[in-house]
């Protein structure tokens, strides 16, 4: 079977991401032809050199498209409209398919794989990374008279995709309302939504031994202090400047406390300069992908934080994931069901988005209760190991894309 690809963003193992793809084409094209459609947009970005861009028996079309966290509304649309120009142009080229996968965000993505399903008239599955255009949307991002073309692009969407993948339950439950709604001219079984975790790299999470983790203490020179960790995007939507303010509020009463933010984006200069003037702060570069789990572990307790916006709540963070696997709980701050499940499973806590001052609070009293943090630890890396397993994700999406071409 020959599946063609649709994705703005290829990543692999040596770059700072989650590169959920990567797992996931791998397995899949152990037994199927797989064309993927892409950009090269991330591969100057690879910090190592350990693993092959692309999985073995996956064939790749990319375009030179720039994009970065910090690029504005105006070039951004840029990207994707340039993207999923250039999407449909091969999309049209290649050997016909007998699946499409469309992926997004952006939903420019999505769009240019069922443009070319209708036309080389080849069913597709529409996986869903985030609920666009609610996202962009609610962070303002979008000026308020393309809501209305966005809103119908989306729905249209949803209904000519013969499957629906999406990264939360939240998300899923999102859609089937949607496929639910009598107004919506554009209606579909709801029953077609399914959720796929985002799920994490249990055998790179494995590379988190206790001799690697105890390297990098050295390394840092942190000795007995213990450490609290965020690592992913400080972007506009991460709330970072609660994150620093709960840092120097914790640092003011517990000494022996060290924050790791690792990563980059729109708010790292407000970082660098929070680390400057508070020795609790440290401003860590990105890491590649198989590199990040022992700083998970390192951690006593991560942070998984977003404004508190209703959209947020729905998103499926890797590093929620990549934590859990390690046994390091995790602080989220969305009332969604992340909140649900670290409570269902009692692998971690809920802080309210916005509240520095609860967040610190909360810290001194978990760091002051190890026993507490130890058994959450435990129940997040069982949890894992039961649900976020991506080489049994990856089997999943495989049945779903095999069944639709059928």
């Amino acid at each position: 079977m020959h599946i063609a690809v649709f994705s703005q963003y290829h990543t692999n193992p040596d770059c700072p991401a989650t590169s959920r793809h990567y797992s996931l084409l791998a397995h899949i094209a152990r037994t199927h032809r797989v064309t993927l459609i892409t950009t090269r947009t991330w591969e100057a970005q690879r910090l190592t050199q350990q693993y092959p861009w692309l999985p073995e028996g996956v064939e790749m079309r990319a375009a030179d498209v720039p994009y970065q966290n910090r690029m504005g509304v105006v070039r951004r649309g840029l990207a994707f409209a340039q993207y999923a120009a250039y999407a449909v142009r091969e999309g049209l080229r290649i050997d016909k398919p007998d699946v499409i996968w469309g992926i997004s965000t952006p939903l420019t993505a999505a769009w240019a794989a069922a443009r070319v399903a209708r036309w080389r008239r080849v069913p597709w599955v529409f996986e869903v990374q985030d609920l666009w255009p609610t996202f962009p949307i609610e962070m303002g991002a979008v000026p308020s008279f393309t809501w209305q073309t966005l809103y119908k692009m989306e729905r249209k969407l949803y209904q000519q995709a013969k499957a629906i993948l999406t990264l939360s339950p939240d998300m899923t439950d999102y859609v089937q309302l949607i496929g639910r709604m009598a107004k919506n001219p554009w209606h579909f079984n709801p029953e077609k939504a399914q959720t796929s975790l985002n799920g994490t790299d249990l055998g790179l999470a494995a590379l988190a031994t206790d001799a690697a983790v105890a390297g990098l203490r050295q390394e840092l020179g942190l000795g007995e202090q213990h450490v609290i960790l965020y690592a992913g995007t400080f972007g506009r939507a991460n709330d970072i400047p609660t994150l620093v303010q709960a840092a120097e509020q914790l640092a003011a009463t517990s000494p022996g406390v060290v924050w790791l933010f690792m990563g980059h984006g729109f708010d790292e200069p407000l970082i660098r300069a929070a680390a400057e003037r508070c020795s609790a702060i440290r401003l860590v570069a990105p890491q590649p992908r198989h590199a990040v789990f022992s700083w998970f572990r390192l951690a006593d307790v991560s942070l998984v934080s977003f404004l508190d916006l209703p959209v947020l709540g729905t998103n499926s963070p890797a590093k929620f994931y990549d934590s859990l696997a390690v046994g390091t709980p995790v602080i989220v701050t969305n009332d969604g069901w992340t909140k649900s499940f670290v409570e269902q499973h009692v692998c971690g806590w809920y802080v309210p988005a916005g509240n520095p001052t609860a967040l610190s609070q909360r810290l001194e009293q978990l760091l002051a209760a190890p026993a507490m943090l130890r058994e959450a630890g435990e129940n997040g890396h069982a949890v894992a190991i039961e649900q976020f397993d991506r080489m049994r994700i990856a089997a999943a999406v495989q049945t779903v894309l095999e069944q639709t071409a059928r």
